[in-house]
């Protein structure tokens, strides 16, 4: 350990460390230290070891999660708050009120103070409830990660770690994290992993980037690093300012502008929205649901919708949740699905499943859309969450275990695997366990078991959270390019870049509706 008087908030010195099964060290002799008051980012790849760095700089690893590491020194901070990537892993108590509660008493605070403290606490991240009580697992993932971030704030730490805390949180969401992060943290140190740099560019007073390896390849001011070392951020797929104009640029000299990737629906994408704005109209202009398909499924005939939706109701319990009054989705589409984090789009894409009770008319490629197991044959779906889909014990039997009962022989189901981890850059982690991974990599392995059986409507819940450009840019492409051919992609995302430069139509939740549902006749 390092002396108390020393400036350093925290540090680490010729850093090993291994994943029981790995042959492979995640750190080879890094060496790094953190001055206190100072707001760092850490930007690398996906599986770099970025989260795990932070869990050891935290004090989580080796305490309280096992893992074989060794260094020549290290200091920890004594009240490290952290935020995970998946706020799921970070409570403790089934109400939002007693998660806090449960900080408040182990920093042995008045059982009288709390209700005020807890109010406090919720607010300073944007929530509110009646009596500031409601179930967790009720929450939409964007409310759990401001709830996570809530009992963080609540420990008074001297350190605060945190990974992609604003991942799931939409706009205004993101920005009203971060602004409680500069209001009330600002002699604080921070430590950041996050993809959403934007935000967070002016508030950071140097970036770390770690390579593949998880190796420090540039250290330095954040405005240094992103002109100076642009080249390392661009070989390692890093984001930086300005990389969708470049990825832009970029399509147009390959592909010319009337069929670069990222060019694909400028016309047609957030342009149609903002003029549905501002004329009232509910028709969206431009483009046929049927003149952008190159190759339609022979069971989907193009005259029929892929899904169509009327008087459509989901349901929790007795409650519903999403209501749509009208709404048709065609093959060749990209819809884009926006809204506030618990206006209920991830309810929508449940519903659409069957995964939660459903009332009204519900039909898929002409027929009725039957059971949650009849559904899953025409739609692959993507959660929120990826390690709800996680159902074998390594990558490699994951993507198979989607073949399974299928008509293809096991030599075949094995090159289809290898070709699907190939395509999401997993090949190298075929034997890792799901859980294993990193946020990103088990993110990119749901959508690979999702589209391994190549089903021709997608639902996809966010499905680039969590991921570093070069796997962001090569995801989009290929759901570009499964567009082109007829497949039908239902999207929830808040990525306004993604919205903007891909879809084909928006539909916005607010408040459990499906308010502007662009419904196009068909043809």
């Amino acid at each position: 350990m390092s002396g108390e008087g020393d400036s350093q908030a925290v540090s680490v010195t010729n850093l090993r460390c291994k994943f029981p099964g790995e042959k492979a060290l995640v750190f080879q002799g890094l060496s790094l230290s953190v001055h206190q008051g100072e707001k760092v980012l850490l930007l690398g790849p996906s599986g770099s070891g970025k989260s795990t760095l932070l869990q050891i700089l935290s004090g989580l690893i080796p305490r309280s999660v096992e893992i074989p590491m060794k260094c020549d020194d290290i200091q920890v901070p004594a009240k490290a708050g952290v935020v995970f990537q998946d706020p799921d892993t970070q409570f403790c108590m089934s109400f939002t009120d007693e998660e806090i509660a449960f900080v408040l008493e182990n920093r042995n605070i008045p059982r009288e103070e709390m209700p005020a403290l807890i109010e406090y606490y919720l607010k300073q991240v944007g929530l509110s409830f009646e009596q500031n009580r409601v179930l967790i697992q009720s929450m939409s993932q964007g409310m759990k990660q401001r709830l996570a971030i809530a009992s963080m704030l609540a420990m008074d730490p001297e350190v605060l770690f945190l990974d992609e805390p604003t991942a799931l949180l939409d706009d205004e969401g993101t920005s009203q994290v971060w602004d409680t992060v500069r209001r009330i943290a600002s002699d604080k140190t921070i430590i950041i992993v996050e993809h959403k740099i934007n935000k967070i560019v002016d508030m950071v007073d140097r970036i770390i980037v770690l390579s593949s390896e998880g190796k420090i390849v540039a250290d330095g001011p954040a405005q240094q690093v992103f002109t100076e070392e642009r080249g390392k951020l661009k070989a390692y797929g890093v984001w930086y300012p300005g990389i969708w104009e470049e990825q832009e640029r970029l399509a147009k000299e390959e592909e010319g502008s009337a069929s670069g990737k990222l060019q694909v629906c400028v016309d047609h994408g957030i342009s149609s929205l903002e003029a549905q704005e501002s004329s009232g109209s509910s028709d969206t202009p431009g483009i046929s649901p049927i003149s952008q398909v190159s190759t339609l499924s022979p069971v989907s005939p193009a005259y029929l919708p892929a899904l169509d939706l009327q008087q459509f109701i989901g349901w929790r319990g007795k409650t519903p949740f999403i209501q749509v009054e009208q709404a048709k989705v065609w093959h060749g589409d990209w819809i884009g699905i926006v809204g506030a984090n618990g206006a209920g789009k991830s309810s929508l894409l449940l519903s659409l499943m069957n995964i939660l009770k459903t009332t009204g008319h519900y039909q898929v490629d002409g027929q009725p859309s039957g059971k949650t197991e009849q559904l899953a044959d025409r739609i692959a779906f993507v959660f929120q969450n990826p390690e709800f889909q996680f159902v074998t014990n390594t990558v490699a039997e994951e993507v198979e275990f989607s073949l399974l009962g299928g008509r293809l022989t096991t030599e075949e189901r094995l090159v289809r695997t290898d070709q699907m981890l190939n395509q999401f850059g997993l090949i190298d982690l075929s034997e890792r366990h799901p859980y294993q991974l990193s946020m990103g990599q088990k993110r990119r392995l749901s959508v690979a078991s999702a589209l391994v059986r190549e089903q021709r409507i997608l639902l996809l819940d966010e499905p680039t959270f969590g991921q570093d450009a070069r796997n962001t840019f090569a995801m989009l492409a290929q759901l570009e390019q499964l567009r082109r051919e007829g497949t039908a992609i239902v999207m929830v995302t808040h990525d306004r870049e993604i919205v903007k430069r891909y879809c084909t139509r928006i539909w916005t939740v607010d408040e459990g509706r499906l308010s502007n549902a662009t419904v196009v006749s068909s043809p």
